[in-house]
């Protein structure tokens, strides 16, 4: 669908001119009053950045302190400086996350670093907020090659206890990403904490991504990585580490030579995670 241009008017009353800004990939329902009626966006993609090419920007929702992704929205993105800008359509994606926690995701243009106004509008409502866009990727990006540090396994924890935090423990751990990565076979691998996470969105991708891989594992190498060098939540793994990661939970998914073809960030749903396996195999 082509987007839409939002007029500087439609800015201006929902903004009243200022740049609000909202939380970006923090906890879930942090600094929000349980009482409050009042609708607030909150970003979930971590690492947006200036480019030339459309990329995921993904946010939730929420109604005071509690989550209320549901029904649609668009989102109107203007660069900074600027009271015009461009309307897009979204798509609530919710297969396999908790109900109400739905993530709306659109293919947004961002040439520009900087804090971008943004408007969430759903139900008759413009909400404002911001987003934050940097200069460049933080985290590998897609066509870069996929790290080769190894990652934790039962043979060889690395020093990472527990080496899985889902209760009970997943069976992403058997092989390591050195092992695997760039030896002809592709690979998927979700950075998650299931225990850990902040946004309570790790815990629910890696259920579903356990319930939507059998289909592909003749064809692909999965591994889970999670965060966190101990359940004390204060250090990183050294996986984690070596990718630059900042944030969870990660999907990458890597060809069998190596090289980044996909990637996910801050909460998704099995639809997109199926979309990406079937571009990884070519499906």
């Amino acid at each position: 669908m082509t987007p839409e241009p939002v007029t500087r008017r439609a800015f201006l009353a929902a903004t009243g001119g200022l740049v609000v800004v909202a939380a970006v990939a923090g906890p879930a329902g942090a600094g929000r009053s349980a009482k409050s009626a009042e609708l607030s966006p909150v970003v979930l993609s971590s690492d947006l950045y200036a480019s030339p090419d459309p990329q995921r920007l993904a946010f939730a929702i929420y109604k005071g302190s509690r989550p209320s992704s549901s029904g649609s929205a668009k989102l109107a993105l203007a660069p900074p400086g600027a009271n015009e800008g461009t309307v897009y359509a979204t798509t609530l994606q919710k297969a396999g996350l908790p109900k109400g926690r739905g993530v709306y995701v659109a293919d947004a243009l961002l040439p520009t670093e900087g804090v971008w106004n943004a408007l969430a509008i759903t139900g008759g409502k413009r909400v404002p907020f911001a987003v934050q866009v940097s200069a460049q990727p933080q985290a590998p990006g897609v066509g870069a090659p996929a790290p080769r540090a190894a990652s934790p396994t039962k043979a060889d924890t690395l020093g990472v206890k527990p080496i899985c935090t889902r209760k009970p423990p997943c069976p992403l751990h058997a092989v390591s990403l050195s092992e695997v990565i760039g030896t002809g076979r592709p690979v998927a691998v979700l950075f998650a904490t299931p225990a850990l996470c902040q946004s309570q969105y790790c815990g629910p991708v890696l259920d579903e991504l356990l319930k939507i891989k059998g289909p592909y594992e003749d064809r692909v190498t999965f591994v889970h990585v999670d965060i966190y060098r101990s359940s004390t939540g204060a250090e990183l793994s050294p996986t984690v580490e070596a990718w630059g990661l900042e944030s969870e939970p990660w999907l990458y998914t890597v060809d069998g030579a190596g090289t980044i073809v996909g990637r996910l960030d801050g909460a998704f749903g099995g639809n997109e995670m199926t979309a990406r396996l079937d571009a990884l195999v070519g499906a």
